[in-house]
Order: C-alpha cells, then sequence, then structure tokens
C-alpha cells in the first residue's frame, strides 16, 4: 500500500465515505500479512518507493499464485522474477490480464499507472547469450518508471560495435553492462562514460568461467573506479539499483527547488 492510497483511505474515513471497520481492514496488515509460508510486506512502497517483488525460484505455483492475489488484492503493482510457465498459467486463473515474458522469466500485472522518473537507463549486452538476464534488467526498468533501452551483442571481441554507439552510451543517465566469459565490458564502457555503471556477471561461459564466478571477480577487480556490481544474473537488482540512483537524485532535485 503506497501513501497515496494510506492518504486516500483517510479522506475517505474523514468524509464519512468509510467506516471505522473499513479503515481498519485496510491497516489490519501493518505492517505485513503472514501467509504461514510468505510474510508480505505491503508497506514496501513507502520505503523503497515500489511494491514488494515476488523471487519465484523454489516457490510452487500455488505459492506464488497466493502471494501475487493478496498483492494486487492491497491495491498494489504486482511483478515477479525468476517465473516459470507453469507458475504463469497457475496466475492467469485469478490474473488473467497478466504478462509473462519468457525470455526475462517474469510476470508483469499493473493495476496502477507506472509514474516515470527522469533520466535514461541504457542496458549493454556483451553476447546474444546475456539476453535472458538483460531482458529481466529492461522488463524491472519498465515497471519501476524508468526509460531504457537495450543495445545487444556489443562485446569486446569486436570492439568496434560498442565505438559505433559511443554518442548513446553518453546519454545515460546510468548504465547496466550484463556480460559472462571474462566479463571485460563493463570496464570498457566505464572508461568511455562519465555516469555510474552497474555491471551484471552472468553464468555465460565455459568451464573456466565457472557459472559466472569468473566474470564476477574480474569486475569486482576492475581497474575502473566506481563500478557497482551485482550479484551473478542479477538482473532484477542491477535495473533496482539503477532505480535508487535515479529516484534519489529526483528527491534531491525536488528538495532543490522548494
Amino acid at each position: 500500500m503506497d501513501e497515496d492510497r494510506i492518504i486516500e483511505i483517510l479522506k475517505g474515513y474523514k468524509s464519512n465515505h468509510l467506516s471505522e471497520r473499513d479503515v481498519i481492514e485496510h491497516l489490519k496488515n501493518l505492517p505485513f500479512e503472514d501467509l504461514s509460508f510468505a510474510k508480505i510486506d505491503h508497506h514496501r512502497a513507502l520505503r523503497w518507493g515500489f511494491p514488494e517483488v515476488i523471487f519465484c525460484h523454489g516457490k510452487t505455483p500455488e505459492q506464488v499464485k497466493l502471494i501475487a492475489e493478496k498483492i494486487v488484492e492491497n491495491g498494489s503493482n504486482l511483478f515477479a522474477t525468476k517465473a516459470t510457465d507453469e507458475m504463469y498459467q497457475e496466475l492467469r486463473s485469478v490474473l488473467p490480464d497478466a504478462r509473462f515474458n519468457e525470455t526475462a522469466k517474469t510476470i508483469t500485472y499493473l493495476t496502477n499507472e507506472v509514474q516515470t522518473l527522469p533520466g535514461r537507463l541504457i542496458i549493454v549486452t556483451a553476447g546474444t547469450s546475456d539476453l535472458p538476464v538483460a531482458t529481466e534488467s529492461l522488463e524491472t526498468a519498465h515497471v519501476l518508471g524508468i526509460e531504457s533501452k537495450l543495445l545487444a551483442d556489443v562485446g569486446v571481441a569486436g570492439i568496434h560495435r560498442v565505438m559505433n554507439f559511443r554518442d548513446e552510451l553518453l546519454s545515460a543517465s546510468v548504465l547496466i553492462v550484463v556480460a559472462g566469459m571474462e566479463g571485460a565490458l563493463p570496464s570498457v564502457i566505464a572508461g568511455l562514460v562519465s555516469s555510474p555503471v552497474i555491471a551484471v556477471p552472468t553464468s555465460v561461459g565455459y568451464g573456466a568461467s565457472f557459472n559466472g564466478l569468473t566474470p564476477l571477480l574480474s569486475m569486482l577487480n576492475s581497474c575502473v573506479p566506481g563500478i557497482a556490481v551485482v550479484n551473478i544474473d542479477n538482473g532484477f537488482g542491477a535495473a533496482f539499483l539503477a532505480f535508487r540512483v535515479l529516484s534519489t537524485l529526483n528527491r534531491l532535485k525536488d528538495v532543490n527547488n522548494e
């Protein structure tokens, strides 16, 4: 439940449109709703600016459906990551308009208009094999209200491909760079731009990439200062970090204009 919804409830109570029982019903889940197998943090939007996201890995389709129902009943937008088609089909029985992105493995169901943040996010992949993780970032950025664009397959094996998009990279407020193998691309791009770069190692590569450990360590050991690195295959976390950067800048701008 976001701040605007709480204000709406209290205004409705003051104008006698809602009874005390109505107000109690809406606020009784402070600070979370207990489903025994899950504790849903309905007021996360008040702290973070976006409601709780379902991490589907390890959950059953029925558990994903029940959590999703409660989030939507509370009046929040729904976003789920690492979902399967089986989970999506189960969810459609109660939310037929939910959307599944097969590449990103995300489920989206919007009940509220998404507020667009100022700023521009560019998501870059080293190779086509990195697209599932990058697309998770892209889907996450869309539900967070970030204007975003994906540039695919511009890895260092053909460095001229990166340079072809140099002007576009320079126009970004934040960049997410997704790479497997040896994970060199974030260092290359961070050396070209002044904007924050968020590096995402992927589990793409031959045996010595150790399912993403090699690019993770490469990114952490980059000689370019100021690169933020998220965990292996964590496209969602990268986009949420970009959201925090842009939303913080937006808040500071509003404060300075007061």
